[in-house]
């Protein structure tokens, strides 16, 4: 299909009145498609429209889709979005974590189907062909392994993609990068993505823009801040007071989850090192035996020195479901070490011995001796959280993740006095970052407050 044409006819420039001043538009259609471009001095637009006048008087036929003259083409029309999308994946992919890459390769997919030239056929499921971009386009070790090709269907989709993909250069268009910028914030079922997802799409992008000017396919980030009105949506902080279990329902659940037949008192254990160390999951089922300090009375001691996140065998290196890697915010090798409550060296010991448990292996094994899976675990609590709350209290967010096992925990620490630089250090956070989170949830010291500054703050009395 030729996506060029010498059909080109210009519009007079038109003067736009505004409140911030005038501006001038310059309007021109190429074949069947219109093109036009504003700029704030009627000086600029003249000479622009010049040019292109000036380019078409010399027969130099225009850009059917970008509307400019072909021998304007510039790196940016070498090459279209998509290839430039997998070139930018094969660079990013052997420095980039498991999750990283998982990311990654979303955001890439939201944005190539929002830039594409036309819909998907129809009879392309909008399902696969989300499925071909994300697991094999932009999945460098699906997309190059030579044992196992992508599937036929696959194989189609990409191939009308790459055909139906703009060149770079339609960055500069503000209708495309309206667009991705929807895209990126929107939900398959067409509602808003929270928060957190939005701003990590929209820093996955500036990354991607940030290589494409680079290499000069850009001259300049179209996804800068500063570009038409988006605003960055907030994310809060602090975490949800609600979300915090009291003692009496985490002692509840723990027992019912040790009842359960096989491995209960296992996964007991697994749940409750959570609630009194504070660790999180992707650290607890890196645990080995040997990294945990118990002894017959007082308190033990965790030597912390990996994670296993979660990430799925089609994003790590290994093949692996889990991905290792260094503790989080910390540099490579790093440890540290975290106290262990006397009733948590108490069920561990019991749950070593029970289980038979060496001290090369790991703490809280999986079925077959692997890696605990975090969907078992997630099941698990999940099954305990139904039975032991209240039908109320399940609605509301009172330990619905897992993860609300360590903020009890830290919260617990903090409200007990322990300084934040404490535990901070236990819980592998900064301070800033550990307060940030936290400083609603540390409650019981204000009647000690209000009792300091009362007799320093009461004025004396004047005589008469």
């Amino acid at each position: 299909m030729d996506t060029s044409s010498l059909d080109v006819r210009f519009y007079p420039i038109e003067t736009n009145k505004r409140a911030k001043g005038k501006s001038y538009t310059v309007r021109w259609k190429v074949a069947h498609k219109k093109h036009s471009k504003t700029y704030r001095k009627s000086a600029v637009a003249d000479d622009e429209r010049s040019k292109l006048m000036a380019a078409h008087r010399q027969r130099d036929p225009f850009d059917i889709e970008l509307g400019l003259p072909v021998s304007w083409s510039s790196k940016a029309d070498e090459v279209n979005w998509f290839q430039f999308a997998v070139k930018y994946v094969d660079w990013k992919w052997p420095r980039a974590s498991g999750n990283t890459r998982k990311n990654m390769a979303k955001a890439l997919t939201s944005a190539t189907i929002a830039l594409l030239r036309t819909p998907p056929p129809a009879h392309f499921e909008p399902v696969m062909v989300r499925r071909a971009l994300r697991e094999y386009a932009f999945n460098v070790n699906r997309r190059s392994d030579p044992d196992k090709p992508a599937p036929d269907e696959v194989q189609t989709i990409l191939d009308w993609v790459k055909r139906n993909s703009p060149p770079m250069r339609a960055w500069e268009k503000t209708e495309n990068v309206d667009k991705v910028v929807t895209a990126l914030g929107t939900l398959l079922d067409g509602s808003a993505a929270a928060a957190s997802s939005v701003i990590r799409n929209d820093r996955i992008m500036n990354l991607v823009m940030g290589y494409a000017i680079r290499h000069n396919y850009l001259k300049a980030n179209p996804l800068s801040k500063d570009k038409g009105e988006r605003t960055a949506p907030k994310v809060a902080q602090a975490i949800d007071k609600r979300c915090l279990l009291n003692r009496d329902l985490v002692a509840k659940m723990l027992d019912w989850i040790g009842e359960r037949p096989r491995r209960g008192r296992l996964y007991r254990a697994f749940f409750a090192t959570l609630y009194y160390a504070g660790l999180r999951p992707e650290e607890a089922v890196a645990l080995r035996v040997g990294d945990a300090a118990l002894p017959e009375s007082g308190w033990g001691e965790f030597l912390i020195h990996e994670a296993q996140p979660e990430v799925g065998s089609q994003w790590t290196d290994t093949g692996e479901v889990h991905e290792e890697r260094d503790l989080k915010g910390r540099g490579e090798g790093d440890t540290r070490t975290v106290p262990i409550h006397p009733s948590l060296v108490a069920i561990l010991r019991e749950t070593i011995k029970e289980y038979d448990l060496r001290p090369e292996g790991l703490l809280f094994p999986g079925e077959k001796g692997d890696m605990l899976a975090g969907s078992v675990f997630r099941r698990v609590w999940a099954k305990a959280r139904k039975e032991v709350l209240s039908e109320h209290e399940c609605r509301t967010p009172t330990g619905k993740r897992v993860y609300d096992l360590r903020h009890t925990c830290l919260t617990t620490w903090l409200n007990s006095g322990i300084p934040p630089a404490q535990v901070a250090e236990w819980a592998g956070n900064s301070v800033p970052v550990l307060l940030a989170i936290y400083a609603r949830c540390i409650i019981g010291q204000l009647a000690d407050y209000l009792k300091r500054v009362e007799g320093v703050q009461d004025l004396p009395k004047v005589a008469e």
